[in-house]
């Protein structure tokens, strides 16, 4: 959320418009019901949200629900034992570079890399089970991409680096910046032997390559040379009740409007149906054409997540 946009003087929605733990849960459970295997809690920052302990234990994590939550880690360090005791079991954490200054250029948190190490610390103490997302950039923090490499071999994390992506309208995406995932293997192993590694689920989004020494494991998500629409399997719940099936949407679908007024739960399921078997989302695919994407407006990853 660029702070020039969202400074001091922004007037943030009022706390009717954003769904209640009670709304959230209840369609976590819709979904669960037609078939999602896993919940992620993403953001903006989902550690900003007051009491997000009391609405994990609200979710419908029993029969082996994947429930997960990705953080930029600010406030990690003073949460994750919490967050493990409401019965969250993975977390990913963005960090983009071990080099403090460029760290908090590309977060613009004003936090600095040791707190977030420090939350990476207590989060694996608490017994979270921990990925490190990390976006390259081009002429920004591609230098340290093999530090980022060193520094989690062997820490039982896994790292996945994700090819800068034009998400939204405000991260001031080019694409000269952006560093194939041909590349990115190429430089790792040119100092370190991977093998390739088989998905762990059908539609997983990074190609996974295991150590030769058996120390771990990297994940490259290469969404912009090499995009995978055609597999994606997931939805989006925004804090207000739309629902979006893409990354890439314009817009999305109006569920709060049924939570309040009065739907029963089958009409929450046959809305959240028609609008998955209706998707036509493509938008990685046809990327680059702009005869068929334009130049749409699409909405902001803060707002949706990743």
């Amino acid at each position: 959320m660029p702070r020039s946009v969202f400074g001091p003087g922004f007037r943030f929605l009022p706390a009717a418009e954003i769904l209640s733990f009670e709304e959230i849960a209840r369609v976590a459970r819709a979904f669960v019901s037609l078939g999602v295997q896993k919940l992620r809690l993403t953001g903006g920052e989902p550690l900003l949200r007051r009491d997000l302990p009391e609405l994990i234990r609200m979710l419908p994590v029993q029969g082996g629900l994947d429930l997960a939550l990705t953080t930029n880690g600010s406030l990690l360090a003073a949460q994750a034992a919490e967050l493990a005791r409401a019965g969250l079991r993975r977390l990913t954490v963005s960090l983009d570079s071990l080099d403090d200054a460029v760290f908090q250029h590309m977060n613009d948190a004003q936090v600095p890399l040791r707190d977030v190490l420090a939350g990476i610390e207590r989060a694996a103490a608490a017994g979270l089970e921990i990925k490190i997302n990390a976006v390259i950039r081009r002429g920004v923090n591609d230098a340290g991409l093999l530090d980022l490499v060193r520094h989690f071999k062997g820490s039982g994390h896994i790292l996945r680096l994700i090819e800068f992506m034009d998400v939204g309208t405000t991260n001031g995406w080019d694409r000269s910046q952006v560093v194939p995932a041909r590349e990115m293997l190429e430089r790792i192993q040119a100092v370190f032997e991977l093998q390739p590694a088989a998905p762990n689920y059908p539609g997983e989004v990074a190609q996974r390559h295991a150590f030769a020494d058996g120390s771990g494991e990297i994940g490259i998500i290469a969404s912009v040379t090499q995009p995978f629409c055609g597999d994606c399997s997931r939805g989006r719940l925004s804090a207000t009740g739309s629902f979006y099936t893409c990354l890439f949407a314009s817009d999305g679908h109006d569920l709060r409007a049924l939570l309040r007024g009065g739907a029963s739960d089958e009409e929450l399921r046959a809305s959240i149906r028609a609008r998955w078997h209706a998707r036509r989302d493509a938008y990685s695919e046809l990327r680059g054409r702009p005869l068929q994407i334009g130049t749409r407006q699409k909405i902001e990853m803060s707002f949706i997540g990743g």
